[in-house]
C-alpha cells in the first residue's frame, strides 16, 4: 500500500514536523481565571509555560511565555521553576506533567528524573496555593486537540480515524497514554507502556536481546526505545558483530546514521526504527487505538528522513490477518516541544471544568493517576484522580 507523506509548514534540521495550537480547540473558564504556570518535566529537559486561560466560549487559552531549561543545571525543579519570570502574586498554581508514577504523598516514582520531585516540597518553596501532577504523556494526550491535521507528518494509514488516540513516543524514558473519546466528554489513560518486556522478531534482533539480558532478567521495552536505549541498541550490536563501540552517546550514533558515515550506528538506528514499528503495532492493538496514533518524544523528530526510509512501517503492519486493520490506523509523527506544557494546562483546566463550583484540592474521578497538592489539606490522605495504573 503507497505510503503519503505529508510535510509540515515549519522544518527542523531535515524533515520534520511542528506541532502548533489548533485555534478551533477551546478550553474556556471565567473571564477572572489567572494565568497557571505549566510545566513538561522530562529526564533532560524541563519546558515550562506561562498559559493565560480562554475567557469565553470563543477564546482559546494562550500560551503567554515559554522557556527551556536543562535538568542537570539545576539541582531541583523547584530551583527551574524559581527562574521562570512570573509574577508569583498573581500565578498561585502550577500544573505539572512529569514521567513516572504519582504516589498518595505527592511524590513521583520515576527511573528516569535526575533528582527526587515532590509537589508538596514545589508548592512549599515557591508559595503556590496548589500544585497539579499529571503522567507527562497524560498529558501529552490531553494536547492532541490542539494539533493542526496539516502540523504533523503522515506515516501510515488514512488522514484521520475514529476512536481511541495513542500518543507514544522515546525521550529519556518512552511514554505512551491513550486518548479515549466519550461523548461530550473525553478521559485519557496514562500508562506504563514503557515498562512491559522487549520483544524481538528478526535473529539480529534475538542476539542483541539475549546480550541485553545479560546480567538481567528483564529488559523493558524502554531500554530499546529510548535515547539511552539506542546506545544500549548500538552497544550489543557492537558486542554481536565482535566491534569495539565508536561512539559513547545516542546524539552521535544517530548523527551517524543519518549521514551514513558509520555502517554500525546504520544498522543499530535500524534497529530502533524497526523494533519501534513492531511495538506501535502491538500497542494499537492492545490499546484499540482506532483513531490514531500520533508518534512524539524528543528523538523521533530528530530522525524523522531516516523513520521515513526505515522499516518502521513495514513492521508496524506486520501482524498477520490484522494487518488489514492496522492499514487503516492513521500514524502521524508530531514534535514534542510546547505539547507537554499545553497538555498539562488543558488538563488542569479541563478538569475544573467539569465542575467549575469545586476548590482547587478537588479530584475528579475521570482522570488518571494524577495528584493535587494544595496547601490546605493533608496530601497523604487524598486520592489518585481517575483511573488507576
Amino acid at each position: 500500500m503507497p505510503q503519503r507523506h505529508h510535510r509540515c509548514r515549519a522544518n527542523f534540521q531535515g524533515t520534520c514536523v511542528v506541532a502548533s495550537l489548533n485555534p478551533t480547540a477551546k478550553l474556556t473558564t471565567p473571564a477572572s481565571a489567572a494565568p497557571l504556570l505549566a510545566a513538561d518535566v522530562g529526564g533532560t529537559h524541563v519546558r515550562v509555560g506561562l498559559v493565560q486561560p480562554g475567557s469565553s466560549a470563543s477564546a482559546p487559552m494562550q500560551l503567554l511565555g515559554y522557556r527551556q531549561y536543562r535538568c542537570a543545571d539545576y539541582p531541583d525543579l523547584s530551583s527551574i521553576l524559581a527562574q521562570f519570570p512570573v509574577d508569583r502574586a498573581t500565578v498561585r498554581e502550577c500544573a505539572i506533567a512529569s514521567a513516572g508514577y504519582a504516589l498518595p504523598d505527592g511524590t513521583v516514582i520515576s527511573a528516569n528524573l535526575p533528582w527526587p520531585l515532590s509537589c508538596n516540597r514545589i508548592r512549599d518553596d515557591l508559595g503556590f496555593a496548589a500544585v497539579h501532577l499529571v503522567n507527562d504523556f497524560e498529558a501529552v494526550a490531553h494536547a492532541a486537540a490542539h494539533i493542526k491535521d496539516g502540523d504533523a507528518l503522515q506515516l501510515s494509514g488514512p488522514a484521520s480515524g475514529d476512536g481511541p488516540v495513542l500518543i507514544v513516543g522515546p525521550g529519556t524514558g518512552l511514554g505512551a497514554a491513550l486518548w479515549i473519546p466519550n461523548g461530550n466528554r473525553s478521559m485519557v489513560l496514562a500508562t506504563e507502556a514503557g515498562q512491559a518486556s522487549l520483544s524481538a522478531s528478526t535473529p539480529l534482533e534475538v542476539a542483541v536481546l539475549q546480550h541485553m539480558l545479560r546480567g538481567r532478567s528483564h529488559v523493558a521495552i524502554e531500554h530499546a526505545l529510548s535515547g539511552p536505549g539506542l546506545l544500549n541498541l548500538y552497544n550489543a550490536l557492537c558486542a554481536v558483530r565482535d566491534s569495539a563501540p565508536a561512539y559513547t552517546s545516542p546524539d552521535a550514533i544517530s548523527a551517524a546514521a543519518c549521514d551514513g558515515s558509520d555502517p554500525l550506528a546504520v544498522q543499530a538506528l535500524q534497529l530502533f526504527c524497526a523494533i519501534l514499528g513492531s511495538t506501535i503495532g502491538d500497542m494499537a492493538l492492545l490499546y484499540g487505538a482506532q483513531g490514531g496514533i500520533y508518534l512524539a518524544g524528543g528523538i523521533l523528530p530528530k530522525i524523522s528522513p531516516f523513520l521515513l526510509n526505515s522499516s518502521f512501517v513495514e513492521r508496524f503492519l506486520n501482524k498477520g490477518p490484522m494487518r488489514e486493520a492496522l492499514q487503516r490506523i492513521p500514524v502521524k509523527l508530531v514534535e514534542h516541544g510546547q505539547l507537554g506544557v499545553i497538555g498539562a494546562a488543558s488538563w488542569y483546566l479541563g478538569r475544573r471544568e467539569i465542575d467549575p463550583s469545586a476548590p482547587h484540592s478537588a479530584v475528579d474521578q475521570a482522570h488518571a493517576a494524577t495528584r493535587s497538592c494544595p496547601a490546605s489539606r493533608d496530601t497523604s490522605s487524598g486520592q489518585f484522580a481517575g483511573i488507576h495504573q
